[in-house]
């Protein structure tokens, strides 16, 4: 049996870097949840089919680095880093053409070999709001900047 991290890696790759869009049945139960932080999000295959779709029209073919934190035996926590370009309007935030690079940490759970449920954190939100501010993008571990940007 393939191991989560496996799993969770192949899958990052497959749906997000390399835009496969077929193979969400291989990676998530049609009964699969996404509970982030102000809302649980129903709709198995196609709530991730119309997320998926989202992200790759504002950022299309993002790099993806996945860094797992802790495997168990149905549960398996990690941290998924992105960088793309914002070529398209995302959640009320225009395109702005700069590089954006942002983190999810991620748990996810499975049965029967696919994900049923995942707990989603995300600082994109705040990297776009960063990238209206300045000029360059603001990469984690970065020093931090002022809105003014000056840095801390």
């Amino acid at each position: 049996m393939e191991s989560l991290s496996l799993k969770i890696k192949a899958a990052n790759q497959r749906l997000i870097a390399q835009g496969e869009h077929d193979a969400i049945e291989e990676f998530f139960s049609p009964d699969y949840v996404a509970h982030l932080t102000d809302q649980d999000l129903a709709g198995g295959h196609k709530l991730v089919r119309s997320l998926l779709d989202l992200y790759q029209r504002a950022f299309p073919l993002p790099k993806v680095q996945v860094e797992i934190l802790i495997e168990g035996t149905d549960r398996i926590s990690w941290q998924r880093t992105l960088r793309a370009k914002h070529q398209g309007a995302f959640k009320g935030f225009p395109a702005s053409g700069h590089e954006i690079v942002w983190r999810d940490v991620v748990t996810s759970r499975f049965h029967d070999g696919v994900i049923v449920e995942e707990w989603v954190i995300s600082d994109l939100a705040e990297r776009l709001l960063l990238s209206r501010k300045s000029p360059r993008p603001f990469e984690p571990g970065s020093q931090a900047r002022r809105a003014d940007g000056s840095v801390r």
